[in-house]
């Protein structure tokens, strides 16, 4: 007979399944899901909303960590640069010229450049914990955040917008009035509201968030794999899991900037919309 996972009554507590549960030993696999991403509160009380736990510590973590980098590496700056100077220099130019200066311009996107290099980092960092040891988790698959960090840029967009063009320029931009499409205009007015004042923002938010939630889930998936196949025959399928969670490992390397990169990319590409002149 199948053993039962172990489920406590607290939602917020991770499902506990048992450590010795392998293939052949008459338990089934403890397959990652929704409860993978629940967190039982550090301290505080969930049931009140009112808590602190995991993923809200590794942002607060993170948040330190990237001010206490750029802090050590330009509080004393030097003509000749020292290692760490030279890492957050790169960085910082990374961000300011491979991106702002790309889209929107070196002129108009110099004030947006330290707004962009902190949600570049910020969500490079939230992406990154994933494959801390022990932190192992990406505070991005949790939707909250990246909603958090859209609207942030959406308020920015949507205020630029009205400031630079009024408010008959800003609904022609959030339309694309063209009066040249005749019959088809009020059609395409519409399509174009809704599309920029409700499915940006959602697709800004959901695009990091579900890009985090695939990987780490594949990562518990192999993980979890590698051990519950360590019996038997089993074993030798447990090598190739684990082969696997290296793969995984190294592509979520490269997919977490890849994100951080694509949301920065997207920010400055609206805060160009918004700031351009309508013809």
């Amino acid at each position: 007979m199948l053993k039962e996972p172990a489920v406590s009554a607290d939602p917020t507590q991770v499902l506990a399944f048992e450590t010795d549960c392998h293939i052949f030993a008459d338990c089934g696999f403890p397959a990652p899901g929704l409860h993978s991403f629940l967190f039982k509160p550090i301290f505080g009380n969930a049931d009140s909303n009112l808590y602190f736990n995991k993923p809200m510590l590794l942002a607060l973590l993170g948040s330190i960590i990237i001010v206490g980098f750029f802090w050590a590496a330009f509080r004393k700056p030097k003509v000749v640069p020292g290692k760490l100077q030279m890492v957050a220099e790169a960085g910082y130019d990374f961000v300011r010229r491979g991106v702002v200066y790309e889209i929107i311009g070196k002129k108009e996107g110099e004030k947006y450049v330290p707004l962009i290099v902190s949600l570049f980092f910020f969500v490079w960092m939230m992406n990154l914990w994933s494959i801390v040891p022990v932190a192992q988790f990406p505070v991005t698959s949790i939707i909250a955040y990246p909603i958090g960090l859209a609207l942030i840029v959406y308020v920015l967009w949507v205020s630029l917008t009205f400031k630079r063009h009024g408010f008959v320029g800003a609904f022609k931009n959030f339309t694309g009035y063209d009066k040249s499409l005749g019959a088809v205009l009020p059609m395409s007015m519409t399509i174009e509201l809704f599309s920029n004042l409700l499915v940006r923002p959602f697709t800004h938010a959901v695009r990091l968030f579900a890009n985090m939630f695939a990987g780490h889930t594949l990562l518990l998936l192999f993980t979890i794999a590698s051990w519950y196949l360590l019996n038997g025959i089993g074993i030798a399928y447990a090598g190739v899991s684990f082969v696997m969670v290296i793969v995984m490992t190294a592509f979520e390397l490269f997919i977490q900037a890849l994100q951080a990169y694509v949301f920065v990319l997207l920010t400055c590409s609206y805060i160009q919309g918004a700031l351009a002149e309508q013809h």
